[in-house]
């Protein structure tokens, strides 16, 4: 891996962009007048190919890639990331994202590809950090120019030390190394500091999102870090009632799960096949749920699935670990995803993409992606207080609108909308999270900039 640049190298990068910082503002005045009746004719010859290509073009890949070439760079990280020779992307892309553009910073590599020494950095349930960082280098919505960005995303990997004890990620470090990066990227950039991060992001991949902790009741005590609550969080937490895990502004965003590993189980065994297990459910069920801590694990509520299911022959449950399990979910008709220490669970992606109904057991959880995801069409919503009669709630939906929900779960764009791939593709998770930012574009410095002017 090539070595990081020397403090001196970083020091004039810095005092290079900051220069040019200044020299763009100054010529920026005279020139927005043609620049702006430059841009609406522009967007206009945009939307009118835009809608051109939609209505008289087929193409018989909906996924096709939408990356382009980069230039060459000697640091680690980019050769690590950057892929050459990519196609360029349709306009319709562009357009359907705004023309959203992401600066990623360079940290050192420290920061995040050094933790990739270990390969369940970039595939574990919190691996999202890694693949949205990645699918981010080899995007069209890149620039070079921080100064042609509307958001500045920062790659920071916190959920890749794994505990030597338990093997679990161990994230007490966070809060210290996102403060060790926003101190960098503010000494040596103009761009945090005049928006105070309003137009930065981050990603909070694990539990309980932004409050970095693997525990509720110390998360909420912790609450967001003070130097993120200006900023825009991806995060795999989130509820409909009002917590302080998410008193910043966010996005909901799938689990990590890979598609590679989903591509070769569905080779297998395809989602459309034969489904002989009716009720699945494989994860960790305690009979005593209350833990050392005195907490009690899932609120009680696998506790009682065990309880009141264990020996019903309906329900296919399993307390113990199996790699292969993904070829247990693509035989199952019902999967069950009841929450665990927190409410949401890579079961969630899993069931869709494998073509097996959810079962949704996490009162007040906020879904990913709800603009693409139906969630309602495809799935099921059992309150916690009611898990004692999923055996007749399953029974029921079995004997009227099964059918639906099976049809609606085959629909390509709802599992690609779950799915984080290298590169970013017309609709899959990345693509969703652009989406997303492209929504926020009033937190764009360069947008805002050009309104008032």
């Amino acid at each position: 891996m090539a070595k990081e640049p020397s403090k001196q190298t970083r020091n004039n990068r810095g005092f290079y962009v900051k220069m040019r910082f200044i020299h763009r503002r100054q010529a920026e005045k005279a020139f927005c007048y043609r620049y702006s009746k430059w841009v609406l004719w522009f967007s206009l010859s945009f939307y009118f190919l835009s809608y051109y290509l939609i209505t008289h073009h087929k193409s018989p890949n909906s996924l096709s890639k939408t990356t382009v070439s980069l230039s060459k760079s000697i640091l680690a990280s980019r050769a690590l990331f950057e892929s050459p020779n990519k196609k360029i992307p349709s306009s319709v892309f562009a357009v359907q994202l705004n023309d959203t553009r992401v600066y990623v910073y360079d940290l050192p590599s420290r920061y995040n590809t050094d933790w990739l020494s270990n390969e369940r950095c970039s595939n574990h349930l919190f691996a999202s950090e890694v693949a949205i960082h990645k699918a981010l280098m080899n995007s069209h919505v890149r620039t070079m120019d921080p100064l042609e960005a509307d958001f500045f995303f920062v790659p920071v990997y916190v959920s890749c030390n794994f505990s030597s004890v338990n093997g679990f990620p161990a994230i007490g470090h966070a809060r210290g190394l996102i403060s060790s990066a926003v101190k960098l990227i503010s000494s040596e950039y103009p761009f945090w500091n005049r928006s105070r991060g309003s137009d930065h992001v981050f990603v909070a991949s694990h539990d309980f999102g932004s409050c970095f902790h693997t525990m509720e009741d110390v998360a909420i005590a912790d609450g967001v870090p003070k130097i993120l609550r200006k900023s825009i969080v991806l995060q795999t937490f989130g509820v409909k009632y009002q917590h302080p895990c998410q008193e910043v502004e966010n996005v909901v965003i799938s689990p990590y799960v890979s598609p590679e590993r989903v591509r070769s189980t569905l080779a297998k065994s395809p989602a459309n096949g034969q489904r002989d297990i009716f009720a699945f459910f494989r994860g960790k069920m305690e009979v005593h749920p209350k833990n050392v801590s005195g907490r009690f694990y899932s609120k009680r509520v696998r506790t009682v699935i065990w309880e009141k299911y264990g020996g019903d022959r309906r329900f296919y449950l399993k307390r113990h670990r199996f790699p292969g399990y993904q070829s247990e979910i693509v035989r199952s008709v019902f999967c069950l995803c009841p929450l665990g220490w927190a409410p949401w669970s890579p079961r969630l992606v899993e069931s869709v993409v494998l073509g097996c109904v959810p079962v949704i057991i996490a009162d007040g959880i906020r879904l990913p992606f709800p603009s693409t995801v139906r969630w309602p069409e495809i799935s099921l919503t059992v309150a916690e207080s009611d898990v004692g009669k999923l055996g007749p709630i399953l029974e029921h939906v079995a004997a009227t609108n099964l059918s639906a929900i099976q049809r609606n779960l085959m629909d390509p764009a709802v599992s690609r909308a779950l799915l984080f791939n290298d590169h970013v593709q017309d609709g899959d998770a990345t693509w969703q999270v652009l989406r997303a930012l492209s929504g926020k574009l009033r937190r764009s410095r360069r947008r805002s900039r050009f309104s008032s002017e």
